[in-house]
C-alpha cells in the first residue's frame, strides 16, 4: 500500500485526535538502532515526529520518533528482497533508523515531507511533480503556524530553519561558500564526492558561519564547525582550540592545512546553456513559446557583379586604334588651341610617305596611258 496524504480515522475525541496534525502516512519497513529485524508498521508523520502504529487501523501507536534529533537522510542502496524496495538511513543523535518504501516514488515523497518538517523548507534537489511539491509547501506553512502557537514544552528544540546572515562578510567569498542549509549541505556533498568534501554555509542563528565536511569511514561521516566573526576584525574557527583567521579564505586554507590536503573545497561546476533561447509571443493567439536561435553561422552578404566598361566595344572592334582615338579625343575647337594644332599637324615621317605614295601614283597613271 503506497503513502498517502493523510485522512483523520478516529472521531473528535479519540486518541489520533491528541496528536499533532498528521501530514503524510504510509506502510513502511523499520529497523531501529537496537532491533535485529524489520518490522512493517503504519507510519504517521505528526508535526515533527514519526509516530508508528501495527496498522492502518490502530488509534494508539506502538512506537514515536522525535524528529528534533535528525542529523541526516541518506539512500541506502544495498538490494533487498523485494526489488522494488527503496531503503532509507535516518540518522538521529542517538543512533541510526532503517526504513523501506514500497517504491522508489515513495521514497521521494518520505524524503521531501522529512526534510520540509526538519527544515521547514520545501527541497529543492529532489525529483517531484508540481503538484507535490505544493503539497510540501502548505505542510511548510502548517507547520510553522503550529510551531509559533503551540506551548513552550520541555526537551530539545526543535531545528530552525536557515536564517540569510545579518552581518557583513569580511573579504572576498570563497568559491565553496553555498547559500544552503545543514541538510542540504550534506545532500550536496554526499551526491557530488568528485567536487570536493567541504563547503562553507551560513549558520542557522543568521549570525554566524559554519563548515560542513564529508569524509567515508564505512559510510558517510559528516561533520560541521561554527565559524564566529570576530568584533575587532578577522573570523575564528570554534574548536577546542580556536583558530583564528582574518578572512573566510584563510578559513578554508586553515581548514585544508590541519588535515594535511584530505579536507578540498566543494567546488561544482555549474552547467550553462549549449544554444541561445529566447521567448516570443504568437501573433495569433498570444501565447508564449520558447525558441531555440539557429546555431548555424550567418548568411554573407551576396557578392556585387563584377564591374563592366562604361562603353563596351563589339568583339570585332577590340584592337585599339590609336589614331582614330586621338583624332576624336574632346579637345576643345578653338583654332588657337596648342594640343589641337598638334594634334591635326602631320608629322614630317607622315609628310614624306604621303609625297612617295603620290608620285608612285602618277607614274602608275602615266604608264597605262
Amino acid at each position: 500500500m503506497a503513502a498517502a496524504p493523510v485522512r483523520q480515522r478516529s472521531g473528535p475525541g479519540g486518541p489520533r485526535a491528541q496528536l499533532p496534525p498528521c501530514y503524510y502516512e504510509g506502510y513502511l519497513e523499520k529497523r531501529g538502532p537496537k532491533e535485529k529485524a524489520s518490522r512493517r508498521l503504519w507510519t504517521c508523520l505528526c508535526g515533527n515526529s514519526l509516530y508508528f502504529f501495527n496498522n492502518a487501523k490502530d488509534s494508539h501507536f506502538v512506537e514515536k520518533l522525535d524528529l528534533s534529533g535528525f542529523v541526516s537522510l541518506k539512500d541506502d542502496c544495498s538490494r533487498d528482497r523485494n526489488l522494488e524496495a527503496a531503503r532509507l538511513i535516518l540518522r538521529m543523535k542517538d543512533g541510526e533508523t532503517k526504513i523501506t518504501a514500497p517504491n522508489l516514488e515513495s521514497r521521494e515523497l518520505w524524503k521531501g515531507f522529512l526534510y520540509s518538517v526538519v527544515d521547514l523548507n520545501v527541497p529543492s534537489y529532489l525529483t517531484l511533480l508540481p503538484g507535490q511539491l505544493q503539497m510540501l509547501k502548505e505542510v511548510v506553512d502548517k507547520e510553522r503556524s503550529r510551531r509559533r502557537t503551540r506551548t513552550p514544552t520541555r526537551g530539545p528544540p526543535s531545528r530552525a530553519p536557515p536564517s540569510p546572515l545579518s552581518v557583513p562578510l569580511v573579504g572576498e567569498i570563497p568559491p565553496c561558500f553555498r547559500p544552503v542549509s545543514r541538510t542540504e549541505a550534506e545532500v550536496l556533498l554526499e551526491r557530488h564526492p568528485d567536487c570536493g568534501n567541504m563547503l562553507l554555509r551560513p549558520g542557522r542563528d543568521g549570525c554566524s558561519l559554519a563548515v560542513t565536511t564529508r569524509q567515508d569511514l564505512n559510510g558517510s561521516v559528516f561533520r560541521h564547525y561554527r565559524v564566529t566573526q570576530r568584533d575587532q576584525g578577522g573570523y575564528i574557527i570554534d574548536v577546542e582550540n580556536p583558530i583564528p583567521c582574518a578572512t573566510l579564505h584563510e578559513v578554508i586554507d586553515a581548514l585544508v592545512e590541519k588535515t594535511a590536503g584530505t579536507l578540498q573545497p566543494f567546488l561544482l561546476e555549474e552547467p550553462y546553456e549549449e544554444n541561445i533561447t529566447y521567448v516570443s509571443a504568437n501573433d495569433e493567439n498570444g501565447e508564449r513559446i520558447l525558441h531555440t536561435a539557429p546555431s548555424s553561422p550567418l548568411p554573407k552578404a551576396p557578392a556585387l557583379p563584377p564591374k563592366q566598361d562604361r562603353w563596351p566595344s563589339s568583339p570585332l572592334n577590340r584592337s585599339p586604334a590609336p589614331d582614330r582615338r586621338i583624332l576624336t579625343s574632346s579637345v576643345p575647337a578653338s583654332p588657337t588651341n596648342p594640343m589641337r594644332r598638334l594634334i591635326l599637324s602631320p608629322s614630317p615621317l607622315a609628310q614624306t610617305f604621303n609625297e612617295e605614295l603620290k608620285m608612285k601614283l602618277e607614274k602608275r597613271r602615266a604608264s597605262q596611258e
